[in-house]
């Protein structure tokens, strides 16, 4: 039903969203919003490793995502997105954060849908829907790469993905459909980290995920 009332808006041209960086945009917006306002994302000490890295404030090095893909779609050899994938028509950007070798890696992602919550939720709902339904499908692209989901929640996903060389993925990925957006948080190292993961409830980390969009898109969590 979602993916058929994503089709259904995108042919009506409902769809065409211009992606705005999220760098040069107000604090927040409402729902109705084309952009990615700079409270959107997670604050940095919430970001686990906080204490070792002293991750940045995504907001001011975050690009527009004209491809948006999730970290673990590249781990796992995810076939290349169709244009007529409901992420096209989403405001998108992205925060990298990258070290050298067995060190951790950073990504965040912030994906919105413009228009009414009704509508776009469920497309937002379908894109997370689909997505955590290819990381369990993981070794089809990627057989070497083992996943283990440790929260799975209809709004809400974290897991480990573990691969050759011992490196290693943490991600973490949240839909609100009441303001149409997905948000992603990725960590990883491509071998082995020599700082070690510092264990970290997933809850606190979708929870840090989740708490900047309602005050983001104004009035879209009440």
């Amino acid at each position: 039903m979602r993916l058929l009332l994503a089709a259904v808006l995108a042919s009506c041209g409902l769809a065409l969203i211009t992606p705005v960086g999220a760098s040069a945009n107000p604090l927040d917006c409402p729902p109705n919003c084309d952009r990615i306002p700079r409270s959107a994302w997670i604050a940095p000490p919430s970001i686990p490793l906080y204490d070792v890295y002293r991750w940045p404030d995504l907001s001011s090095v975050s690009v527009t995502a004209v491809t948006p893909w999730f970290q673990f779609e590249e781990t796992c050899g995810a076939p290349a997105l169709g244009s007529d994938n409901p992420r096209s028509w989403a405001a998108a950007a992205r925060s990298t954060v990258t070290a050298p070798d067995r060190q951790w890696h950073l990504r965040a992602q912030v994906l919105h849908w413009r228009g009414e919550p009704w509508r776009w939720g469920q497309v937002a709902a379908t894109v997370f829907d689909d997505a955590v339904a290819m990381l369990r499908a993981c070794q089809l692209g990627a057989p070497s790469v083992s996943p283990s989901v440790t929260t799975d929640e209809p709004t809400r996903m974290a897991a480990v993905l573990s691969g050759p060389g011992r490196s290693v993925l943490h991600e973490y990925l949240l839909v609100d459909p009441r303001n149409s957006t997905v948000t992603e948080l990725a960590l990883w190292s491509s071998a082995q980290p020599s700082v070690p993961w510092r264990p970290v409830p997933d809850a606190f980390v979708l929870d840090a995920l989740a708490a900047p969009l309602c005050t983001a898109y104004i009035g879209s969590c009440r």
